[in-house]
């Protein structure tokens, strides 16, 4: 047992046994450096990390190879998950010194923590280019005694050459309606017209960028929009990537197809399409885009809901197969004869037309993704019993390994995700197991001062500060839920929130950084504006203080959502696909947002029809006008004591209504 034993990550639990003397993260690690003159093995992944546990497994788990690492190394496992300061620090390094990351990812340091050798997964032997892990340790450990002096000057250039990089904000001004038309314009240029999707394989779930196309759409007309929206989710929704049996996505397809995917399941994705996809139904009344939502909603809560209210991080790709190896996608995939067995020849047959399965595979070993390639009609009935057999049969296959960590901007993400799918399917469940995170949240992440931890697990919260996207991200949440329950106090924790955002995460002309002006120092303070596999901090933050601001009236909170949302008016036009979150923001901000009051009862018809409304990033508050927690609600009265809606938008009011139909209208989003 070395020193991970007792933390709080999962991913860190999994190596307490190596033979591997491994220490957490901190100044003590350091210090050891120091103290034995020998340079830090920084070892970075993750717990659903395919690659992460091979090379645990080939290396790390060898006897020899850990006493080597030992003698020669101070080594450090990193969760990325629980530090993605770390994580993004290092990583920026490793991209700009060989073009390319990923996880596992192995970086070679001095004991100031300087940077000086990097790479990625190292196999046991030699093989594909890659030189071996011990021959790396063996050169890394003979340039650390034999040429100090030119360890230092790399390691020096390297920190020197990040502190140089400038981050292009975008200069004064505004995202606009110039901006917005050139982001769809590259998007439809990268837009794979026979897959759908966007670019080749890899292929990855662009939750962003579709709620961007869906809030385009709404505001503008945009047929187009709509189109690349509605035709990426259905690809999706019929791939191998989207759980045709328990609902729920995988990471990623591997192939440009949507056919195999990256088999493990991470909760911010599925938190995301959840929600797109919900945004989808209301968009165009597709009885697809309802199923998904709901199956997906119902496999966060069956499959990732922890015994304290929260909601687990990922599961993973490996599990045992019928030989008790683990293997990627064990328990997903069938064969043919495996369809036999559990539902006799007619009904297997019928199976493999229905979700693809053939004799040759479509994944390995002659096994198969359950995909729907039949756009035609089907026997419904027999088809929703045969996957309720097969989903029977498959729960008795050894399950994956999950990651009961709770991370605090994922469970946000999650918390809209569920409340919004609640309100708009008529399930309070989801409602209520979106109430029991958020809480969880509060208890056991806030704190007495509101400062975000990053993760907790077991009911015990980790140590680690959070980040700019779990204030961003848990406060979009908590916005949601203010939304659907009529529950002020969601709005005022939001708002808690988002004071330590200007407070201290706010730079010079409305940069945000990644981490706040009291945290651990790093070799750089880490600031990156772009979404990737889920809303940037930079992108989440603007969001909700632009919500924050339509629901408040709060002029600085208007204020830092303006002036961060330049970084979208220069990164927009050039790299849409990578700032998918910044763009639906802007969208917000171009319609108004639009301020919605209901005075009168929460879940009554104008609430809904509130909630259902288009209009790009709307605010709704509901409830009763005397002692509201709503400012949104003040001096509203109900007219002739029937609920009455009021839409506000730039400053200008319409009159008040009592007619779902006239306030439908009102919130289509199509500008007037």
């Amino acid at each position: 047992m070395n020193r991970l034993a007792g933390v709080t990550s999962p991913y860190l639990l999994q190596h307490a046994d190596n033979p591997v003397d491994w220490w957490p993260w901190g100044p003590e690690a350091f210090e050891e450096a120091r103290r034995r003159d020998v340079p830090v093995l920084l070892s970075v992944g993750y717990s659903a990390c395919h690659w992460c546990h091979v090379m645990a497994h080939e290396s790390f788990e060898d006897e020899v190879v850990a006493a080597y690492l030992n003698e020669h190394f101070v080594p450090v496992k990193v969760d990325r998950e629980e530090r993605p300061d770390v994580d993004a620090v290092y990583m920026e390094a490793v991209q700009a010194a060989t073009g390319q990351g990923g996880w596992p990812m192995t970086v070679f340091l001095t004991a100031e923590a300087e940077p000086f050798y990097f790479g990625t997964y190292f196999p046991p032997e030699s093989r594909h280019g890659l030189p071996s892990f011990r021959q790396v340790l063996e050169g890394v450990a003979a340039a650390w005694t034999e040429r100090r002096d030119e360890v230092g000057e790399v390691a020096g250039r390297i920190v020197r050459d990040l502190s140089q990089r400038t981050l292009a904000h975008g200069g004064e001004g505004l995202p606009a309606e110039a901006e917005l038309a050139q982001a769809l314009l590259g998007l439809t240029r990268e837009y794979d017209e026979k897959n759908r999707g966007f670019g080749g394989a890899p292929k990855f779930p662009p939750s962003m960028v579709i709620e961007f196309l869906l809030r385009h759409h709404a505001r503008t007309g945009a047929d187009g929009a709509l189109q690349m929206a509605a035709g990426t989710c259905e690809a999706m929704a019929r791939g191998g990537m989207y759980d045709q049996l328990g609902g729920g996505f995988a990471r990623y397809s591997v192939d440009r197809e949507w056919v195999v995917p990256h088999f493990e399941k991470m909760l911010y994705d599925n938190a995301l399409l959840c929600r797109v996809y919900a945004h989808l139904w209301r968009s165009t009344g597709s009885e697809q885009a309802r199923r998904v939502a709901l199956e997906t909603a119902d496999f966060m809560v069956r499959e990732l809901r922890t015994a304290e209210g929260g909601f687990a991080s990922a599961l993973d790709a490996d599990s045992e197969d019928a030989d008790g190896k683990h293997v990627e996608g064990a328990y997903y995939v069938w064969t043919p004869a495996q369809l036999r067995e559990v539902l006799g020849p007619d009904d297997a047959a019928f199976a493999a037309e229905y979700f693809g399965v053939t004799e040759e595979g479509t994944f390995e070993e002659g096994a198969s993704v359950l995909q729907l390639p039949l756009t035609g009609p089907a026997d419904e009935a027999r088809a929703a019993g045969v996957r309720a057999r097969l989903l029977a049969a498959r729960e008795l296959r050894p399950r994956p390994g999950r990651d009961d960590k709770v991370v605090a901007a994922w469970n946000g993400l999650a918390v809209a995700a569920l409340a919004e799918a609640g309100a708009y399917f008529d399930r309070p469940d989801l409602v209520e197991r979106a109430t029991e995170a958020a809480d969880l949240l509060v208890r056991l992440h806030m704190g007495p001062v509101a400062r975000l931890v990053r993760t907790s697990k077991d009911g015990r919260a980790g140590e680690h500060a959070g980040v700019l996207e779990d204030y961003g991200d848990v406060a979009e949440g908590f916005l949601a839920l203010a939304a659907v329950t009529g529950e002020g106090v969601w709005l005022e924790f939001a708002g808690f929130l988002l004071d330590i955002v200007l407070e201290h995460f706010t730079g010079e002309g409305g940069q945000l950084y990644d981490t706040a002006d009291d945290a651990e120092q790093l070799i750089r303070r880490p600031q990156d504006p772009t979404d990737s596999a889920t809303p940037a901090g930079w992108t989440a933050a603007a969001g909700a203080l632009l919500s924050y601001a339509a629901y408040t009236g709060s002029e600085p909170h208007r204020t830092a959502a303006e002036e961060a949302l330049g970084v979208v008016k220069a990164l927009g036009p050039k790299a849409p696909r990578f700032i998918g979150w910044g763009l639906a923001v802007a969208e917000a901000l171009l319609d108004g947002p639009r301020e919605v009051a209901v005075a009168g009862p929460v879940g009554g018809e104008l609430h809904r029809t509130a909630l259902l409304g288009r209009a790009p990033g709307a605010v709704v508050a509901a409830g009763e006008t005397a002692g509201s927690e709503f400012p949104l609600l003040a001096d509203r009265p109900m007219v002739d004591g029937a609920p009455t809606a009021y839409v506000c938008r730039h400053f200008v009011c319409e009159a008040p209504t009592t007619d779902p139909e006239v306030l439908a209208r009102a919130l289509g989003g199509a500008v007037s």
